[in-house]
């Protein structure tokens, strides 16, 4: 049984690209749920509308990175918007419908027909990082650090997503903060008094929603940047409750709680994962097989997002309070 692989590179990470893109995400869900009320199962697809629509720009129409990065975010509030319009004066449950049919919807749309043979199906669309790893200020090699190697282009993609994700963090405590955010909490808690005092719920729930969706758009683009791929099979229903999972883990209606609830989490699944695999080849747990190994950990994922909901939904700072959603 390998320690190091078990112990360290759960380590590892702590500062990756992939735990910040789910992390960016989980803050924009902040925003929709913690702070809104507005219950989104469907952030999965934000995600992927960045990513594709990203990919898209610089491969096909040539938009470079600054260029495709502003594109993608543009869609992604085309799609917040055009999800809000039916249904942000429902109720939340109608919402919560919504949003996770709509990231299958897109998912598939994304695999099918004309549309996959421009988004290349089941093998997503590859080649579009040159700009971005031409930026980088890091002498090329490999560092060691904490025991892990890593390359020059994933230091420089962990480094740059997590610049993102603390100016992301920065400009949401901001707005929070602000009397936008009061509102956005009123509407949290009663929607009804703040529309009594001449407030368009309305408008600040669509505001909460494209701003949210930039998030997680930002966290899709991150994520194809350090693979260099965008999978269709990434966005996929487990991607929305992985996020849920760091948000309710961290706190609702906090800005560090998904920070912290993302790293604790990928931290303690891979951890997890890697002790199983590793008991396995010993024979200490004959009865796993490869399959076995890779499943058991979203399971137990599974079973925490559950009795986190029953027994501690503020999770590790919210305030259980604010956890409540007006119907």
């Amino acid at each position: 049984m390998d320690l190091t692989q078990i112990f360290l590179l759960p380590l590892g990470e702590i500062f990756s690209a992939t735990t910040a893109a789910y992390v960016l995400c989980a803050l924009g869900l902040s925003m929709h749920f913690g702070f809104t009320g507005l219950l989104n199962f469907g952030q999965a697809a934000f995600a992927a509308v960045g990513a594709y629509a990203f990919a898209a720009a610089y491969n096909y129409l040539s938009f470079g990175l600054v260029g495709s990065l502003l594109f993608a975010l543009v869609c992604v509030a085309i799609f917040a918007v055009l999800l809000g319009l039916p249904t942000l004066r429902l109720r939340a449950d109608y919402l919560a419908i919504v949003t996770i049919a709509a990231a299958e919807t897109f998912r598939y749309l994304m695999i099918s027909g004309e549309v996959g043979a421009w988004t290349g199906a089941t093998e997503g669309i590859s080649g579009f990082g040159d700009q971005f790893y031409a930026l980088n200020p890091i002498p090329k090699g490999v560092y060691n650090i904490i025991g892990l190697s890593l390359t020059d282009r994933e230091l420089w993609a962990d480094i740059a997503s997590w610049i993102l994700v603390a100016v992301v963090a920065a400009l949401f405590t901001i707005l929070t903060r602000s009397p936008w955010g009061r509102a956005l909490k009123g509407i949290r808690e009663d929607e009804d008094a703040l529309r009594s005092l001449g407030k368009n719920v309305f408008a600040y729930k669509m505001q909460s929603m494209i701003i949210g969706g930039i998030a997680a758009g930002l966290g899709g683009i991150c994520y194809v940047l350090s693979t260099q791929t965008v999978q269709p099979t990434v966005y996929g229903t487990n991607f929305t409750f992985m996020t849920w999972t760091l948000l309710l883990l961290g706190g609702a209606a906090t800005i560090a709680g998904p920070i912290v609830g993302g790293v604790v989490f990928f931290v303690l699944f891979l951890f997890l994962q890697n002790l199983l695999k590793g008991l396995a080849a010993i024979g200490w747990l004959p009865f796993l097989d490869d399959a076995l190994v890779a499943q058991i950990p979203f399971i137990l994922m599974g079973a925490a997002l559950m009795l986190l909901v029953i027994f501690r939904p503020q999770g590790f700072f919210g305030n259980k309070k604010e956890t409540q959603i007006n119907g």
